[in-house]
């Protein structure tokens, strides 16, 4: 799949959020991009652009291994307390089975490292995930700019995860871009 780079980049000055359909290789490059992008223009500094970058690696990776294909959402929110950077990673895969072992380091369904949501949450600030069999996967991820200190910043680093029943899963994927 071919990008117009002129149009990309026009179209990330205009917008602060963007959304990238991953099916291929060259999508998670796209969306790692468009971040990087983002980040730059809000002030993120260039680790913590990295980090994003990397986290969103990691997830398109998932999408493509274990769904074949979904969508990677990017957003820059201005809050009281600072400026986030917020990814929704989301699929219509099969699910995530054990989320729990999921989130250990060294799991792994596919045979490699087992690294990739662990690091994620490692990576971001703040990192929330739901599954369930059948409707699909839905992560979002938020990384705070460092220039702009908060109270927020102390809470950092807070990881929920849950199974939910089908109709749950559902409204949380159809909701995704709302992530306050």
């Amino acid at each position: 799949m071919l990008h117009d780079t002129k149009a990309w980049s026009a179209e990330c000055s205009r917008v602060e959020q963007v959304k990238v359909p991953v099916t291929s290789d060259a999508d998670i490059l796209l969306a790692r991009k468009r971040a990087r992008k983002l980040a730059s223009e809000a002030n993120f500094t260039a680790v913590e652009s990295t980090f994003i970058a990397t986290a969103i690696s990691e997830l398109g990776r998932n999408i493509l291994q274990h769904a074949g294909e979904g969508e990677v959402s990017i957003k820059i929110d201005q809050q009281e307390d600072g400026t986030v950077l917020i990814v929704v990673a989301r699929d219509n895969g099969p699910g995530i089975s054990d989320l729990e072992r999921a989130l250990k380091d060294g799991f792994s369904t596919s045979g490699g490292l087992g690294l990739g949501l662990p690091g994620v949450r490692r990576l971001m600030d703040e990192f929330e995930i739901v599954s369930h069999q059948n409707y699909g996967t839905t992560v979002i991820a938020k990384k705070w700019a460092r220039g702009y200190t908060s109270g927020r910043l102390r809470k950092t680093s807070k990881a929920s995860f849950m199974r939910r029943n089908g109709a749950a899963a559902g409204k949380l994927a159809a909701v995704g871009s709302v992530t306050r």
